[in-house]
């Protein structure tokens, strides 16, 4: 019997996550030529929904197949598996003195 309703899990980095509630994620895989039965390096970029704004740029995350919320977007943020090392995220006020300076 088929189970219904198996989703996809992928593991990438943040790339950007310029856009509210929203990262976009690099996963990168190696997959063997058909012809030449060499190790090939892919990568792909997913738009993944990000509620609580979490994310920063080259933090190492899980996501999820999940229905369309937008026109691109179709995965889910789950899990923040490893943060990006000396990456503090600025503070509201920090960003804004640094814009005007």
């Amino acid at each position: 019997m088929k189970v219904r309703g198996v989703r996809k899990k992928l593991t990438g980095v943040v790339v950007s996550d310029r856009m509210d509630k929203t990262a976009v994620v690099l996963v990168r895989g190696l997959r063997k030529h058909k012809m030449y039965r060499k190790y090939v390096t892919t990568r792909a970029k997913y738009i993944a929904h990000d509620p609580q704004n979490s994310c920063h740029i080259g933090d190492k995350v899980r996501i999820l197949e999940c229905r369309p919320m937008s026109r691109t977007k179709r995965w889910q943020v789950i899990e923040i598996i490893e943060r990006a090392i000396g990456q503090e995220p600025l503070k509201q006020e920090e960003a804004l003195t640094e814009q005007a300076g």
